[in-house]
């Protein structure tokens, strides 16, 4: 019996043995911190600002309306703007239907009377032409009742201009003038309402409100940030490998993120970026050799699902070499999908 029972007990422990998962060999150990990219956000516009909605430690999602200017005096600039593609429009609908037909029975009118006062004019001054001839009227009569009916003559020819002129219609040259300007009216208008649409900001990516610089009251401009935005993905470990293990990683290569915040906690990972150049090693990254040791910065992209990893935190990676790609580098299956 003591013999079955030691041979009971010896199948036990190698059955444990080899079911236990088994600590992994030729493991790289990295040390470095958390990081993310970080925007700076500022109105596209100057002027003052009237309300911010959100505050430090906000998260907020892409479209999110962030902070609004005082837009009054660009809500008049596009009231105005307004106005003349209004006023404008007419102007080349008046061009585009040509002469009305009261316009031009009005212009043949005035030419017909035109012809009237002509050809009587005419006959007054042959009439007084003969009279004076006969000195019967002054030679000074006839020589003005003459200029009278050259008078009548020109505005005859004045009035028939005029008739053509109305049944021609405007000149395509003014038509395509009048249309161009319309065509710089609607600019106006555009980018009066591109600059109310400006004086409101919103978030371009969802993120975290890291701070809020500048408050309702101050003034805004292009080149002034309200708000620094830190970004909710991608999120990394900044880390460096020596050189003796640069060649044992290489880019998609699954890795594994620790951190002292939550002991025991472990995070999918893997090898997005390998710096192509070599740096002596920074002062504040603990490695086991030799500080003035070249070695090579590496961004390890990590999952976070539970948004527990913030920027600066320690952390510690552990690469396996030679493991299948993973997809943050669009090498494999996203090791994010079933979560750390």
């Amino acid at each position: 019996m003591l013999l079955v029972a030691l041979a009971a007990a010896a199948a036990a422990a190698w059955w444990w043995q080899r079911e236990s998962p088994q600590p992994l060999r030729n493991v790289i150990v990295l040390h470095g911190n958390v990081d993310i990219r970080q925007v700076e956000l500022a109105f596209n516009a100057a002027g003052r600002i009237d309300r911010v909605l959100v505050h430090e430690g906000d998260r907020v999602q892409k479209g999110q309306l962030l902070a609004v200017l005082d837009s009054q005096r660009l809500q008049r600039a596009v009231e105005l703007a307004e106005a003349q593609v209004a006023a404008q429009r007419e102007v080349v609908a008046r061009l585009r239907a040509g002469s009305r037909p009261e316009e031009i029975g009005k212009a043949r009118a005035d030419a017909e009377s035109a012809r009237v006062d002509a050809r009587n004019a005419v006959r007054t001054a042959d009439r007084l032409k003969e009279l004076a001839a006969q000195r019967f009227v002054p030679q000074q009569q006839a020589d003005d009742a003459r200029a009278a009916a050259d008078a009548a003559e020109a505005k005859l020819k004045s009035a028939e201009a005029a008739l053509r002129l109305v049944v021609l219609g405007p000149r395509k040259e003014d038509l395509a003038a009048a249309e161009a300007l319309l065509e710089a009216n609607r600019a106006t208008l555009a980018i009066a309402q591109r600059d109310v649409a400006e004086a409101s900001l919103y978030a371009p990516i969802g993120g975290v409100i890291e701070n809020r610089v500048l408050e309702p009251g101050d003034m805004a401009s292009p080149q002034k940030a309200v708000f620094t935005l830190a970004l909710a993905e991608p999120l990394w470990v900044r880390a460096y490998v020596s050189g003796s293990d640069l060649g044992r990683i290489r880019l998609g290569s699954r890795a594994t993120v620790l951190t002292d915040s939550y002991p025991g906690k472990r995070y999918r990972a893997w090898v997005g970026f390998i710096s192509p150049t070599a740096e002596f090693t920074p002062k504040s990254v603990e490695t086991q050799d030799v500080r003035t040791q070249l070695v090579y910065q590496v961004r390890v992209f990590v999952c976070s699902p539970q948004d527990e990893l913030r920027l600066g935190m320690p952390a510690s990676v552990e690469i396996v070499p030679d493991t299948p790609p993973a997809a943050g580098s669009g090498r494999g299956p996203d090791p994010c999908q079933n979560g750390p």
